[in-house]
């Protein structure tokens, strides 16, 4: 059985094991196996009661469930993962408070580093490049003997990325708009991120001492997205500022401490620590390195820790000011060297008491995730149809990009006008330009679908979309593009059919058979170029024609297929005007429920 123990204030502090059942899950949680696998569902996991879940995983639905997760202590629970064979709850009169995580998002030359710059009282945009925040960064700072700490990143895509892999890192959020300038469209994909994050929000009205700085004008626009100032009778803090004169940087940092006193943070002073990859990378002299945040506990040079699958010793850890520390605390940012490889932003890590149980760990992690093998991926429009059928989904989420703004007008009035009976269409972001990696980014951490009305998907974008299982639409008529959300609101979707891409290859050489007839020679540069697929021609990066092959041959022999780094002859039905260059990319169409 789940062993459980009552706290004083009943809450709970979970103590999870690598991997869990389903229905073991719903034991400790005191919830009913269905609710767990609804959680699962939403998060884009198919799963039975008796299938097995890691810890990302399950810690992922207790704190969607209210719950506070703090990950295995084998020398709590024993010297092997073997003997993880149940979860644990523990007492939380240990807790204590921890400083708030904020994260810096907005427009690019709205003034976020400036801003954090004056905060921490050093240069830091004078180091990057062009004055653009090249990596990310976390810093600490204190404020009438109150620890803040933020982060510095790239842009919202780097935010939602964590996300998408599970990491709740943010616990506030300053969005930075420029008085001078207004709601941006970096401002407005923001807000639509931070949205679907359900993180806090504060407001810093950046350049204020600008001549041209209108903060009423701003106010109006951020209407617009539901952040009604507290002035006009709404919840959204709104903060004047300017990072050059260091105006308003007091009240900003005023307001944060407010949000993070309602938020009543806390660690478990007591127990190791754990936290999230912030940033990594490999240091020719000191090998891997990660920048790390500690959410809970305390991390110690000597630590055994575990990375996602990554692990090692720490030799050393490095603070934001660049001194040596022995510690850090719940909320504090450190560099660790001594990893064995190089860990992605996003994963999470824990302290083990030995190097043999740490390495155990890693390789029963490893064996655990080949043997449940969960699908992980974001759900197809089909998949969504279905689950609505059943009761079991309320809303279809949509991202919506359009070749120009009147077609986002269309395309939502569309959506507006249908009848209400059936799921939602909710859509939590639109824009105008091509799909890009930050747009299937958010959809994977939303459980989304992405939708493009007249414009195309770069190439970039559609490689995450295929390793995520992100689902892509694109529409040129928009009566198809309604009708197909209509079905899916109502759970009537009929079976999709969507192209795979299987191979790619680079036309080198032209062959003229007979008046008419011209054969390409190919090198196939990737996958496995087969017969009975279609074929789609590229030049230029853009396609020019679409249709099965007639004829594939390996030099004078008819042949199924052609594996990658081989030389081929292809010919297309209705289609000779090859060029050098070309590029023929294979494809075939799976019909999915």
């Amino acid at each position: 059985m789940v062993s459980k123990e009552q706290t004083p204030n009943d809450s709970k502090l979970l103590v999870f094991p690598p991997s869990v059942t389903v229905g073991q899950l719903a034991q400790l949680l005191e919830v009913s196996p269905v609710e767990v696998i609804k959680q699962l569902m939403r998060n884009g996991m198919m799963v039975n009661v008796n299938q097995i879940i890691d810890f990302e995983t399950a810690a992922l639905v207790a704190s969607d469930l209210g719950f506070q997760v703090m990950a295995p202590d084998p020398e709590r629970s024993g010297s092997s993962p073997d003997s993880f064979t149940q979860p644990s709850v523990i007492s939380d009169e240990n807790l204590i408070p921890r400083p708030a995580i904020i994260t810096i998002l907005g427009h690019v030359d709205h003034g976020k580093t400036t801003l954090l710059d004056f905060i921490r009282k050093s240069n830091v945009v004078g180091k990057e490049y062009g004055g653009i925040t090249q990596n990310i960064g976390a810093y600490q700072i204190k404020f009438k003997e109150n620890n803040l700490t933020f982060l510095d990143t790239p842009g919202h895509e780097a935010f939602t990325a964590m996300r998408a892999r599970g990491a709740r890192v943010t616990d506030i959020v300053v969005l930075v708009v420029a008085a001078d300038d207004g709601v941006m469209p970096q401002t407005r994909e923001a807000i639509n991120h931070v949205r679907a994050a359900e993180v806090p929000v504060v407001v810093a009205l950046s350049k204020i001492d600008r001549p041209d700085a209108d903060p009423e004008r701003v106010k109006q626009q951020l209407l617009e997205f539901g952040l009604v100032p507290e002035e006009w009778g709404g919840d959204t803090i709104i903060v004047p500022t300017s990072g050059l004169q260091g105006i308003g940087v007091d009240d900003l940092l005023e307001s944060l401490l407010v949000v993070a006193e309602i938020q009543e943070l806390t660690s478990n002073s007591e127990s190791p620590g754990q936290g999230v990859v912030v940033d990594s990378r490999l240091d020719k002299n000191q090998g891997p390195t990660a920048t790390v945040l500690v959410r809970d506990g305390i991390l110690r040079v000597g630590d055994n820790i575990v990375i996602g699958e990554s692990f090692g010793r720490i030799k050393a850890m490095i603070s934001d000011t660049g001194a040596r520390v022995m510690e850090a605390n719940a909320s504090t940012p450190v560099e660790v060297f001594g990893l064995d490889s190089t860990p992605s932003a996003g994963d999470q890590f824990t302290v083990f008491s030995d190097g043999k149980n740490a390495k155990t760990f890693v390789e029963e992690k490893r064996r655990m995730r080949e043997m449940a093998q969960p699908d992980s991926s974001v759900l197809t429009l089909g998949q969504i149809s279905t689950r609505i059928s059943l009761g079991e989904a309320k809303d279809l989420l949509i991202i919506l990009k359009c070749d120009v703004q009147g077609s986002i007008e269309a395309v939502r009035a569309t959506l507006d006008s249908t009848d209400r009976e059936g799921a939602q269409i909710s859509v939590i972001h639109s824009g105008v330009g091509t799909v890009t990696e930050g747009d299937v980014l958010l959809a994977s951490a939303s459980n989304a679908i992405v939708i493009g009305f007249g414009t195309v998907v770069e190439p970039g974008a559609k490689r995450l979309a295929e390793q995520n299982g992100v689902e892509l639409r694109l529409y040129n008529i928009i009566y198809r593009l309604s009708e197909d959300l209509e079905l899916a609101r109502l759970g009537i979707m009929e079976p999709e059919e969507r192209e795979i891409i299987e191979s790619h290859a680079e036309v080198r050489e032209i062959f003229t058979i007979g008046r008419r007839l011209k054969i390409a020679g190919c090198m196939v540069t990737d996958g496995s170029f087969k017969r009975n697929a279609f074929v789609r021609v590229f030049r230029n990066e853009e396609s020019i024609h679409s249709g099965p092959i007639s004829s594939l041959k390996r030099f004078q022999d008819d042949v199924r297929e052609v594996s990658s780094g081989m030389e081929c002859g292809v010919a297309l039905d209705r289609f000779v005007e090859f060029q050098e260059g070309d590029v023929l990319e294979s494809y075939r169409i799976e019909r999915n429920s």
